[in-house]
């Protein structure tokens, strides 16, 4: 009889299907307090546009859109609007503070391809 080994993420995955790593949520906690505002919360949207047909926006928000999904990472809100929410199903924000890269990477099953900055995707 063999078992498998599960191992548990601290990640928490969002009825909207985007996953905000433990990293990325401290970052946005931390940015939100240089804002010194307690209604903010981190937008995350698909525009078109890029070389590869669309592109991430995220940026902070106090707005409630109708259709809006919004989950909780840790006292930490991400909305996603309805229009975008299937763009970004399964989706990965994290933030990386490395010597080569530095900022938000959103790593997203579904783009099937992008562009070499990494902003856009189709």
């Amino acid at each position: 009889m063999t078992t498998e080994a599960h191992t548990e993420s601290t990640e928490a995955t969002a009825p909207t299907g985007i996953n905000l790593t433990d990293v990325a949520a401290v970052k946005v906690k931390a940015l939100i307090e240089q804002e010194g505002r307690d209604d903010l919360r981190l937008r995350i949207a698909v525009q078109p546009g890029g070389c590869s047909g669309l592109r991430y926006q995220l940026f902070f928000d106090e707005r409630s859109l109708d259709g809006d999904v919004v989950s909780d990472f840790d006292g930490v809100e991400v909305v996603v609007d309805r229009m975008s929410s299937p763009y970004l199903a399964g989706a990965t924000i994290d933030f990386a503070d490395r010597i080569d890269a530095q900022g938000f990477t959103i790593d997203n099953p579904n783009a099937q391809n992008s562009c070499a900055c990494g902003d856009s995707f189709h």
